[in-house]
């Protein structure tokens, strides 16, 4: 008897550490499930991604295997051109100083561009690189006057509510300082927007889906080639991510359900009374680390 009662203490640590393992196990496996349903809310991401707008196009077949193309690619023998040290230098000065001029003008005349200028720098955007060269993209050039105001009133209604409801004081007090406001009159006046779309998923052809690795980062590397482009040419753009707006652009420009709005261009001449923030570049050694 008096050894079952000296025993009952470790007995009873026992127990305790029994139950307080099965009780972690089970509030960890709880947390695991709610962190799962309930996904941090992320209102500049989260809608435009998710494209929920119902559309016909949006109804998939169930899952099905992802295919991608099987047959071989050639290869053939490649000379890239080779300048001097000094002609690299020239070039890579020149090239540098007429990006240094590129700015966001937001300011754009209505004054009228040549339609073989806008081919001309989407063909070069279509020489970016791409994940698997499954060149994940779509650039719908928009030229319409009324679907031009059509873009306009969804952008600028979606906008108000961004900058009164989603986007926050930090955000908003960040951007006083560029004078931004909803109001886009440019994609009015421009003489063409370019909506550049990633495309999430392509089409074999047997109908199966197609993967777009990196669709992303590809389609963001082709539209900084497109802003190279435009200053190359002489043209002014403003970069747009139009909260919230995606869907609606979507369907409206009757674009497929695996493309999502990455990006929207206004481009043309600056008004002759245009103006831009007096904003400088970081100089080079803040943004390169040489080891």
């Amino acid at each position: 008897m008096a050894l079952f009662s000296s025993l009952t203490p470790v007995f009873i640590a026992i127990i305790c550490v029994l139950i307080g393992v099965i009780m972690k196990k089970t509030n960890g496996e709880k947390e695991k499930c709610d962190t799962k349903s309930n996904h941090p809310s992320r209102p500049w991401v989260d809608e435009d991604l998710k494209d929920g707008t119902d559309h016909p196009l949006e109804e998939e077949e169930g899952e099905e295997e992802w295919q991608g193309l099987e047959e071989n690619v050639a290869h053939v023998p490649f000379t890239g051109e080779r300048y001097s040290e000094a002609e690299m230098i020239k070039r890579s000065q020149t090239f540098y100083e007429l990006l240094n001029k590129r700015r966001s003008v937001r300011f754009l005349s209505d004054e009228p561009v040549p339609r073989e200028v806008i081919d001309n720098v989407i063909r070069t955007a279509g020489t970016s690189p791409s994940g698997a060269h499954t060149e994940p993209w779509t650039f719908v050039v928009v030229q319409d006057p009324y679907l031009k105001h059509k873009i306009r009133e969804i952008v600028e209604e979606e906008e108000e509510i961004n900058y009164k409801k989603r986007m926050g004081d930090r955000w908003v007090n960040d951007l006083k300082r560029l004078r931004t406001n909803w109001i886009k009159e440019y994609l009015d006046t421009a003489p063409y927007l370019i909506l550049i779309f990633k495309q999430v998923y392509g089409r074999l052809p047997n109908g199966k889906k197609k993967t777009h690795y990196y669709n992303e980062i590809s389609v963001s590397i082709a539209c900084g080639i497109l802003l190279a482009a435009l200053q190359n040419a002489g043209l002014y753009t403003v970069t747009s991510t139009p909260l919230n707006c995606g869907p609606q652009l979507r369907v409206l420009l009757q674009r497929p359900a695996n493309e999502k709005l990455l990006l929207l261009l206004p481009v043309g001449y600056p008004k002759k009374d245009a103006t831009v923030p007096a904003l400088t570049r970081k100089p080079l050694e803040d943004i390169m680390v040489v080891m």
